[in-house]
């Protein structure tokens, strides 16, 4: 039995690379088919949202129309990698109209095998490698669905090791030897892991029948085997006509030996080696002469099933225990894989498939131990592994131990526990309530990018729908929410969403600045306000005389978001007009006095020429209910899950502070007050969304005149992305000279408030600003 090698291990703690061994590259892959309403696969097209299915790196077509495949980028984290992989479902999800993902391995209830539509591809090169599969392995068994696995050490961990083990040797070769070795371990052990992952073992009676007819069923509807756990890992499952063997010994013996397979039309191409681990290149191609000369990058591992006790098919936990089995493979000391060695792999892969873990476990000796035996010395060594070099982490000994149980109990694997759930309805109704519980969850999450919460919501949505159409991202700058956007060789640079190259530097500085704004729009003709701008305190206050019996409004010369505005409709004292221009000069040096404007204000947001969407804001309020005070009432609204602070949720939590309490006392109210029942109790004149206001979308119901004084205003400003605030006395009148007012263009407007506005349907303005920028 090879144990640990412990050379290695010391040689890692005395260079200090004890705890950078833990760190590496992680990605994952995963297939899902979608069904129909009743579990039943979906003939529908790949949906067009997706774009193109040959460019799109994140979300593909896999063998058919109805399958769909998603991929992750590369993350140094798991966590990351599982967060991209649940956003891609919820983006995937949020798409569907009427379908579901199905979240098993095994395939929903099936048509007969010539009605399964194989994908089309609009490339013949591909289309025909698809038909020749079909022909090959029949339709229904390539809608079984999985997970790839991939891993990489981090590239200066692996540099470090390689001077220190063996520095006369290439880098490259090492690199290489180091990759073949784990493959070769994970050839040898990967019983083990199908053992832990494994969640496929119940398959509906529509699957191909020389399977279902070795099965048995409780209800003619749902087959299994006994002891079974993963049907896409047994001879029903998906693997090649015959066992192939491949040397694993040099990376040219593994490139030789794929020719010689290619050549002989065993396989039709490297991607026909269903091999439980392959080695892939950094272009993830896998084409032999790009692995000659550049190398092996990353493993791939292609035998974990879809889990459906978990949303995305896997949790973060099974990711961690596979981590540390391939660092565990590495530190173990290497043994012969040749053609024998492989078979015995390939035996006791089928023999943990049909007699589970307590099976007898195929080595070179007369005895037979057990399965579990050996499973339960890996998980020591593990454990040992963890004591020499990571000692202080908390989390890998829970994720041993709970494999430990899984081991020693074998109820508690996630095989058993499926089948058990299942053998309380069915194969087909248990994973279809699955797959629309999971639908639920994607559609409560929809507006949030999981793993970029962080970012300004706006921000979020933005990437979401590159994403969606196949356009990669790179953070430039997270806090500043600064990104970069690629599609083939076209990039654009774009900050919090609207900020794009799209506006010029002087637009932007136009609408930024209220005085010049307004200087502008009175230049096309357009209404807006009248008032004056104060450089100081002293001068502001000599005005005090002028509007003190006028309905104003005091506001900062540059804000956005509704920053240091407040508004007097009614009287106000010296001392309250005192305190709006100091909270205003706390935003910036100049502070604007303007007329209030009478009406309405609406949020027109104008892109290229048209107006996307318009929203009525309403101001921050609350309805009294006869029992408890406006302050009281105010958390209430506040626990809203779609309110939030910083802009990362659609709508913004009411604040309570300084302007909420000088408004509640210029309408002779009081935090403590307790509104009657119904009663609506505003708590600030201006609506910003930013202030906590109501979002309602109003788009269909203004008359265009509005849209084109909108969109009039932008381009006098040469503006293609702003929104424009009016004043409208009612929008069921056409606009005219003196029943509207421009109070302000801005130049950077939220979009989320548009896409998930508080009442009213979801504009899309995530989804313009991309056709903008690289064309619909």
């Amino acid at each position: 039995m090879a144990l640990l090698n412990r050379k290695l291990i010391q040689l890692l703690r005395d260079n200090h690379l004890n705890k950078e061994v833990f760190h590496g590259e992680f990605g994952l892959e995963k297939e899902n088919v979608r069904v129909d309403p009743e579990g039943s696969l979906a003939l529908t097209p790949h949906p067009k949202a997706f774009g193109n299915k040959m460019e799109n790196p994140y979300i593909q077509t896999d063998f058919s129309e109805s399958q769909i495949e998603m991929v992750t980028p590369s993350f140094d984290s798991i966590e990351e990698t599982y967060n991209f992989l649940e956003a891609l479902q919820d983006i995937v999800s949020l798409e569907l109209k009427e379908e579901y993902l199905w979240p098993s391995s095994n395939p929903p209830m099936l048509p007969n095998d010539k009605d399964i539509p194989i994908a089309k591809m609009d490339n013949p090169v591909e289309d025909e490698y698809r038909h020749k599969l079909a022909d090959k392995y029949g339709r229904k068994r390539q809608l079984l669905s999985g997970i790839h696995y991939n891993f990489s050490f981090d590239e200066p961990f692996l540099k470090q090791l390689h001077d220190i083990v063996d520095p006369q040797m290439s880098f490259k070769d090492f690199k290489d030897a180091t990759y073949l070795k784990i493959a070769r371990n994970l050839l040898r052990y990967r019983w083990l892991l199908i053992y832990l992952t494994g969640a496929s073992p119940v398959f509906d009676k529509t699957y191909m029948e020389q399977c279902v007819a070795r099965g048995e069923s409780d209800d003619q509807n749902s087959y299994y085997v006994q002891n079974m756990n993963s049907l896409r890992n047994s001879e029903c499952g998906y693997r090649n006509e015959k066992p192939l063997y491949v040397s694993f010994d040099t990376l040219t013996d593994y490139v030789h030996d794929l020719q010689a397979l290619i050549e002989s039309e065993e396989i039709l191409s490297v991607k026909e080696f269903y091999s439980p681990v392959r080695v892939k290149t950094a272009r993830g191609k896998h084409p032999l002469e790009e692995l000659l000369q550049d190398g092996i990058a990353y493993l791939e591992l292609r035998f974990i099933d879809l889990n459906p006790l978990y949303k995305i098919g896997i949790s973060k936990e099974t990711m961690t225990f596979i981590h540390l089995f391939i660092l565990y493979m590495l530190l173990k000391e290497d043994e012969p894989f040749g053609v024998e060695d492989q078979k015995m792999a390939n035996l006791n892969h089928d023999q943990l498939i049909m007699e589970g873990i307590k099976g007898c476990l195929h080595d070179y000796g007369d005895s037979c131990g057990t399965m579990e035996q050996k499973a339960l010395t890996c998980i020591q060594e593990m454990q040992n592994m963890i004591q020499l070099l990571n000692p202080e982490d908390k989390q890998f000994p829970n994720v041993l131990n709970v494999a430990k149980d899984k081991i020693l109990n074998p109820d508690q694997s996630f095989a058993a526990i499926v089948k058990s759930e299942v053998q309380q309805s069915s194969f087909v109704q248990y994973h279809l309530n699955k797959a629309k519980q999971y639908a639920k969850e994607s559609l409560a999450n929809g507006y949030r990018f999981v793993g970029y919460e962080d970012l300004e919501l706006s921000t979020q949505l933005l990437l979401k729908a590159a994403v969606k159409r196949g356009i990669k991202f790179q953070l430039l700058d997270r806090e500043e929410n600064f990104v970069v956007l690629t599609k083939g060789d076209h990039k654009e640079y774009v900050k919090q969403a609207t900020k794009t190259s799209l506006d010029s530097y002087s637009t932007v500085l136009i609408m930024e600045n209220k005085i010049v704004t307004k200087e502008v729009l009175k230049q096309q003709g357009i209404r807006v306000p009248a008032g004056e701008a104060f450089g100081d305190l002293e001068a502001a206050m000599n005005a005090y005389g002028t509007y003190r019996n006028k309905a104003i409004v005091i506001k900062p010369k540059s804000t956005n978001f509704g920053l240091g505005i407040t508004i007097f409709t009614d009287e106000f004292s010296e001392e309250d007009y005192q305190k709006a221009f100091g909270i205003a000069f706390e935003h910036d040096r100049t502070v604007l006095l303007e007329a209030f404007m009478t009406g309405k204000e609406y949020r027109f947001l104008v892109m290229g020429d048209e107006v996307v969407g318009v929203l009525h804001r309403v101001p921050a309020n609350v309805v009294g209910d006869g029992v408890h005070t406006i302050e009281e009432l105010v958390h209430e609204k506040n626990k809203d899950p779609l309110r939030g602070r910083g802009y990362k949720t659609p709508l913004e939590k009411i604040q309570i502070g300084e302007a909420e309490e000088m408004f509640l006392k210029n309408h002779a109210q009081a935090w403590s007050d307790v509104p009657p029942l119904n009663e609506v109790i505003f708590l600030r004149e201006n609506s910003n969304i930013s202030t906590g206001g109501d979002s309602l979308d109003l788009t269909d119901e203004i008359p265009d005149s509005y849209k084109d004084l909108a969109i009039q205003s932008a381009k006098a400003a040469g503006a293609t992305i702003c929104g424009v605030d009016m004043m409208i006395n009612d929008i069921k009148e056409e606009a005219k000279g003196s029943n509207y007012s421009i109070i302000e263009i801005n130049f950077n407007p939220a979009i989320h408030i548009h896409c998930y506005p508080y009442k009213g349907e979801n504009r899309k303005a995530d989804e313009r600003i991309l056709d903008l920028l690289f064309g619909e």
